[in-house]
Order: structure tokens, then C-alpha cells, then sequence
């Protein structure tokens, strides 16, 4: 089931700008995604919940992570479909079925290039996964 996921849109001179109203965004000067043309890049995203916990599991947080990517490129007129490349750090790679499962779940059909990485940890204390993607939007 798909979460809720609030995203706004700005415009920057030829940049779309999507916020999710983190408070990290203002504070390190930087957007959710970014489209300029038909490209879309998305910042690396923690599975932070609307109430600013984090689920117990990486799989959970993956899901949230997931959802919160999906919900800015769609925000910016672009689609699951349209990403061609995901990258995901976790900071315990014995743990990548769990966090590939809910790639699948997304991105099964699509098949994104996808880089899985460990690192020693992330942003937040107990943050255990984040994701980044890129996507291409085709026009016409």
C-alpha cells in the first residue's frame, strides 16, 4: 500500500524543486529532487515517518525511503517507470535481502540500475538505510 507522502514544487529559474518539508533541506541549503529538462535527481532519503520516527526495521525504512522517492519525481511530473538508476546505503549489508525485497516491490517491472552499499552509519541515529535515484522523464 502506498504512503502518504506530502511534497511541494518550486521553480528556480529552469530547475523544479521538490521539498518535503524535511528541516534538513533549509538547514544544508539543498531539495528532496531536482528536475531541470527531462532529468530528475533525487537526494539521498532516510524512511523518516510523518512523525519523525523511524521504523524499527530496514525494510520498513526502506519502504518510507522508497515511497518518499517515488512521491518527488511524481510531484515533478515523472513516474516510478521513469527512474533508471537507484543507489542504497545500509549500514548493515547483512541485511540486503530486506531492503532489496522492497526495491523489488517497487521496481521489479522497471529494473533500474542499482548500487547497494554499507556504510558505518547515516544522518540519524538509527537511520539503517537511505536512498538516492535518478530519473529521465521522455517527452512527447
Amino acid at each position: 500500500m502506498r504512503q502518504s507522502v506530502h511534497v511541494s514544487v518550486s521553480t528556480h529559474g529552469p530547475r523544479r524543486l521538490a521539498s518535503t518539508g524535511s528541516p534538513w533541506e533549509p538547514k544544508a541549503g539543498y531539495s528532496r529532487a531536482v528536475r531541470i529538462g527531462g532529468t530528475i535527481a533525487v537526494t539521498g532519503t532516510i524512511g523518516l515517518e510523518p512523525d519523525g520516527s523511524l521504523a524499527p526495521t530496514a525494510g520498513g525504512q526502506a519502504r518510507r525511503a522508497l515511497a518518499i522517492v517515488v512521491a518527488s519525481i511524481e510531484a515533478l511530473g515523472g513516474q516510478a517507470s521513469d527512474v533508471i538508476r537507484t543507489r542504497i546505503y545500509v549500514t548493515d549489508i547483512g541485511r540486503f535481502e530486506e531492503v532489496a525485497a522492497e526495491h523489488a516491490e517497487v521496481f521489479a517491472a522497471i529494473r533500474p540500475a542499482l548500487t547497494m552499499v554499507e556504510v558505518s552509519r547515516l544522518i540519524l541515529p538509527g537511520a539503517l538505510v537511505e536512498v538516492e535515484a535518478d530519473a529521465v522523464v521522455l517527452e512527447g
